[in-house]
């Protein structure tokens, strides 16, 4: 089989794995490697991954690092924030809305150097391997996927170490130790997991967090900042007119600054088992409240339900890999026919880890304040109406009742 396999393209941080990954597929498969390095905002310099794969032998012309940040957050993190995406209750899927795009690009390249395969570095306990393979597969039915950690025998750090030495694969100082646990990154979120995560019952280190101060450290006053909307994408920030990265850049500033977006999380992974991650969402859990704020005074009470109905169903779908899938499609499809009219602005208040909608304004609301007052003069509505209301409701109750009282149950 591994003869079969002429040119691979690698999805490649420069890190470790990926780099052993990389030397493991030019000995055991015998064929030319393609690097992807993708900027998706995780605050790492790239540089060094192009300069790594270079010594490992790829060719310059071999080595691609794009700049996705714009594209991940308008394409991919929006569109998922119109959905008020959380998968069970909590998560704002931040490294679930990654793979996609990543895996997407992989498919680009394969295209452009006329490779026949793909690999990536998930390893074969996660979530990340179902969530590429399924990509790639949506996008070229027939490429051949490669997944090492499914293969090989480095099943260790020290293996993977003992195979880096032999084949002069440089180790920084600071990464021959064991990490204390996993780090993923991106401009949406941080997540961490393994080692000193493992055991639920013990609170996570304070050097686990890598986003936000503590709320207890945060300042004792509030911030107070304005979000605007339009078709349900955020567009500015105290009133600053933003590209999608930048603005999502600037939430996370704030939301670092006041203790916002922290999560313990023991959560259902799609293979079956549970695990523990802590993760650092901190623009996107402004962002959430802020859209949820706009959406309540200009979605229709019928529209908005439908949406909160829904969404479980959306965000397992990119929780599990679904982003190219047809369902997926449709239900986006029907959440941005919704987000019409969501535009507007929305006040919050930032305190100690705390996020707070204090305001909200649309040309398109539909909050009207004649009808809710409780001042006399509203004339659009009769409380008489209100008797036949709730007897029309009640009918099915009170014939149930009527039902029981007969038979004596």
């Amino acid at each position: 089989m591994a003869h079969d396999i002429k040119r691979v393209v690698l999805a490649y941080s420069g890190g470790l794995d990926t780099s052993v990954i990389l030397k493991w597929l030019q000995t055991t498969y015998g064929c030319e490697v393609v690097t992807f390095t993708a900027d998706l905002g995780q605050g790492e310099e790239l540089e060094p991954a192009r300069k790594k794969a270079e010594l490992l032998g790829i060719k310059p012309e071999h080595i691609f690092i794009e700049d996705v940040r714009e594209e991940f957050v308008s394409e991919y993190v929006f569109p998922m924030f119109r959905a008020n995406a959380l998968y069970e209750g909590l998560y704002l899927l931040g490294t679930s809305i990654a793979r996609p795009l990543i895996s997407k690009k992989q498919i680009e390249i394969a295209r452009k150097v006329g490779a026949d395969a793909v690999a990536h570095g998930a390893t074969g306990k996660g979530n990340d391997q179902v969530r590429f393979e399924l990509s790639y597969y949506a996008l070229e039915p027939e490429i051949k996927v490669i997944a090492p950690w499914r293969e090989w025998d480095l099943t260790s750090r020290t293996k993977l170490l003992e195979f880096a030495e032999s084949h002069q694969i440089p180790i920084a100082r600071d990464k021959r130790g064991e990490a204390p646990f996993s780090v993923d990154a991106n401009l949406l979120h941080s997540s961490s997991e393994g080692k000193v995560l493992e055991n639920p019952a013990e609170e996570a280190p304070e050097y686990v967090y890598q986003r936000t101060i503590s709320p207890e450290a945060a300042p004792d006053k509030a911030t107070y900042i304005t979000v605007g909307f339009e078709k349900g994408d955020a567009v500015s920030v105290d009133g600053l007119s933003l590209s999608p990265a930048a603005l999502l850049t600037r939430l996370n500033e704030l939301g670092k600054e006041n203790g916002i977006g922290r999560l313990d999380l023991v959560e259902n992974r799609f293979v079956g088992m549970k695990s523990r991650g802590v993760y650092e969402t901190p623009g996107g859990t402004i962002l959430l409240q802020a859209h949820r704020g706009i959406e309540s005074i200009t979605l229709d009470r019928g529209a908005a339900h439908l949406k909160d109905d829904l969404m479980p169903r959306y965000a397992e779908l990119v929780y599990y890999g679904f982003w190219f899938s047809p369902e997926r499609e449709m239900l986006q499809a029907l959440i941005d026919k919704s987000q019409e009219f969501v535009t507007g602005e929305v006040r919050l208040k930032l305190y100690k880890g705390n996020v707070e909608v204090v305001g909200r304004s649309s040309p398109y609301s539909l909050y009207n304040q004649d009808l809710v007052t409780f001042e006399e003069g509203a004339v659009a509505y009769d409380h008489r109406d209100a008797a036949g209301f709730i007897k029309l409701n009640a009918l099915r109750l009170r014939t149930l009742a009527n039902r029981t009282r007969r038979i004596g149950v």
